[in-house]
Parts: structure tokens; sequence; C-alpha cells
């Protein structure tokens, strides 16, 4: 198997941390990539030229990091990071939706800066923060448990680095204890150790 990422990318961190979780590496080739530069072989795959991009066992590229880190789930050994049905699928995918919506608006919020200061909008830049917030504050109140390793206890931890990463300045850790707690005890795990961000 390939996976197309690039370093920064927390979407395409979350499917190398479930790769090595689920003892996948040894049988996927992680290739670095820059979609700004519409890398050939990611335009060959994904027509969106976005990270992360998969190329399965078959051959089918995989495009969306939940398809991504659902079929290593199936994939790879250990307990399941994504519960087949029931009220702990639904638990587990509400707060992986949570923070990937976190995700989301910091990756918005970060864009409109990038832009050059007289095209930037202050309203957008106050909508993807206030956002934020409150994707940030739905996650604590969700109370991840660091114990149970799950995709949405992993998401939540991936986007909790990344929101630091990339919005140093940014304070999401008042008042979120549950949220502080989690980064900590994640990423001390060799899985994410291997794959912070650049």
């Amino acid at each position: 198997m390939k996976l197309y990422f690039t370093g920064p990318s927390p979407f395409a961190r979350k499917c190398r941390i479930v790769a090595r979780e689920k003892g996948l590496a040894d049988r996927i080739e992680e290739i670095a990539v820059n979609p700004y530069e519409n890398a050939p072989e990611l335009m060959a795959t994904n027509p969106v030229v976005q990270v992360p991009t998969l190329i399965a066992g078959d051959g089918l590229p995989l495009t969306d990091s939940p398809v991504i880190c659902e079929y290593f789930d199936t994939l790879g050994t250990g307990p399941r990071l994504l519960p087949g049905s029931g009220a702990d699928r639904l638990r587990v995918r509400r707060m992986e939706t949570l923070a990937n919506g976190a995700l989301e608006m910091g990756v918005k919020w970060l864009l409109e800066l990038r832009r050059p200061e007289s095209e930037r909008s202050p309203s957008w830049i106050a909508r993807w923060s206030h956002n934020l917030d409150r994707s940030l504050d739905a996650l604590e109140a969700a109370r991840p448990d660091p114990a149970a390793l799950d995709m949405g206890t992993i998401t939540a931890g991936v986007a909790v680095t990344w929101i630091s990463f990339r919005h140093p300045d940014y304070d999401w850790q008042t008042g979120r204890p549950n949220l502080v707690a989690l980064q900590a005890a994640l990423e001390a795990r060799p899985s994410f150790v291997e794959t912070r961000p650049v």
C-alpha cells in the first residue's frame, strides 16, 4: 500500500497513527508530497489533490481520512478502534466528527490568515475561531478517556496538537482539562511520537 501525506497534515497524521496502532506500518509505503505543487503521483490518484490519499492493496485509491482509518482498522491487528455497531460506534463517531470539525475550522482559519493582508476577512477569521472554540468545548464536554484508544480519542488528540502547532498563540488549554490530559497521554505513545507534525 502507498500512503501520500504531508508532515503537517493532521488528517494524514491520524491515518499514520492508526496504521502504527494496528500493526500495519511495515505494509505501507509513506510518500511525502506537496499538494500545492500538484504532485503528479497524487494528481493521478486523487482528483482534488489532497492528502491523505491511500492506494489500497487492490490498487483502489481511498481519499478521506475516516475511510482510510476504517480500512486500516479492518486490516490490522489488536482491538478495533471503531466499534462495529450500536451506541459505542455512535459515541466514537460523534467524538471523531467533533474533532474533525475542530480541525476543519482551524484549517480554514489558517488559510484565511495566509492570504495577503488586504484580502483577509475579519468576519471569516472571527467565525472560524469562534466555531473552533465551540468545537473544542463540545469535545471537552464529551470527556475523552485517554485510556480508551479509539478513533474519537485519536482524532481529538491529533486535533489539539495540530492546533498548538499551527495556532501557537491560541489558548485552547484553559478550561479544558480533559483535552489537556488526553493530549499528554496520547503524545507519549510511540505512534504519536513518530508522527509529530513538522
